[in-house]
């Protein structure tokens, strides 16, 4: 197991958090072009990620984590997301396994769950795919039975635990657990096989005749969710909203330095270097404009999200919709800045760049898959609805 950093130790955590982040960054980046094209399972930039100590970053600091709050990991999540989206995905999802641990969890599982994921240093992986209902589960003498199948269960290859949804027929509502991924008859299937996110580690995970006990189930069928537990859905969805901005970001990047360093200015230009070409200058301009409002928006609903998460039981259904809307503000942008910048930079940087070696089409690949996630269209709908009509969006898995 890798040796873990002691973030916790040092009287500065901030620094502390943005030097091992810096650190991840780089380790990151310095193979991501080559880690794309082979697609597969990234085992050694795991346990980068496990020895950077940013696997406890969200859990609070009275059960051994580093206690941050949730715009710093947002942050720390759009940096990696810039160096290599398909692992900032596995580490934004192992968070928000943590998040469903401390908002449908009892003291008790968040003591026990928490403070194991500090000790053993657990990587937590999803199956907790609400629209598939093929996994069901029946209630047997001190819990339930699991049968069935997830698909979209990302960072489950090489997890160590799971959060997983069943089906529970009698009650029509879902059950929410934690187990463990070695647990007998789970299995992980990798075969993930997208043109994009490749190694998000998103396969497919079976259950055959897997026991869970009463004090696994973090959400009981039946159970009607506060108003908080149901911020969950806001942290995936601005987990998301942040990988898209990194790779947009990170694609502006990219193509800002080709064309600093590499490019050649069209003839009809009548100057030296690409960079003094007008029209260059002016799409640039118009992509950085794309960008700029998406961080602010997305920085806002960090704040806002973590506002409502500070509130606890006291936090109304209105001021839950609140931050639902600016959720979906910010992932809009972040969705159109991702695409739009990632798809837009071959026109600027011309057609040299199109070369493997540069890899610059992993971003527009990454972006594209990634956002298909749920239809934007539903978030502007809500938008919609919320500035005609003041109708807060109706909390669900996506809204």
């Amino acid at each position: 197991m890798s040796q873990v950093l002691p973030l916790s130790r040092h009287a500065d955590v901030h620094e502390r958090i943005a030097a091992a982040t810096a650190t991840l960054v780089r380790q990151l980046a310095a193979t991501a072009v080559e880690r794309d094209q082979a697609g597969g399972h990234a085992a050694a930039e795991r346990e980068h990620i496990r020895a950077s100590g940013l696997l406890t970053l969200t859990i609070p600091r009275e059960l051994g984590g580093l206690g941050a709050d949730w715009p710093t990991f947002f942050g720390v999540l759009r940096q990696l997301a810039q160096a290599d989206s398909a692992l900032a995905h596995l580490f934004g999802f192992h968070h928000l396994q943590l998040a469903g641990v401390l908002l449908y969890g009892s003291a008790d599982q968040q003591r026990s769950l928490l403070r194991r994921t500090v000790d053993e240093q657990l990587f937590w992986g999803n199956a907790l795919n609400p629209l598939d209902k093929r996994t069901l589960a029946r209630e047997v003498d001190g819990g339930f039975v699991i049968d069935g199948i997830k698909s979209f269960a990302s960072g489950s290859v090489g997890s160590d635990q799971l959060t997983i949804s069943a089906w529970h027929e009698p009650t029509q509502t879902a059950l929410i657990a934690a187990v463990p991924t070695r647990r007998e008859g789970v299995s992980v299937q990798a075969d993930w096989d997208a043109f994009g996110q490749r190694q998000t580690d998103s396969g497919n995970v079976a259950f055959r005749q897997v026991l869970i006990s009463h004090d696994e189930v973090l959400q009981a069928p039946g159970v009607v969710p506060t108003a908080r537990a149901t911020l969950r859905s806001q942290v995936a969805q601005l987990i998301m909203a942040n990988l898209y901005l990194g790779i947009g970001l990170g694609a502006f990047d990219e193509a800002r330095r080709y064309t600093r360093e590499s490019s050649r200015p069209w003839f009809a230009a009548g100057v030296a270097q690409a960079v003094d070409d007008p029209f260059i200058q002016h799409r640039y301009g118009e992509l950085w404009l794309l960008l700029r409002p998406a961080i602010a928006l997305a920085d806002v609903a960090a704040v806002r999200l973590d506002q409502a998460l500070r509130q606890g039981p006291a936090l109304t259904a209105a001021e839950r919709g609140e931050v639902a809307i600016a959720v979906a503000e910010a992932k809009a942008l972040s969705h159109r800045a991702g695409l739009e910048v990632s798809s837009q930079l071959f026109e600027l940087t011309g057609a040299r760049s199109t070369s493997q070696r540069y890899g610059l089409d992993r971003f527009w690949r990454n972006a594209r898959v990634h956002t298909l996630h749920d239809p934007i269209d539903y978030k502007l709908r809500d938008i919609g609805r919320y500035v005609l009509k003041g109708q807060i969006p109706e909390p669900t898995a996506y809204s």
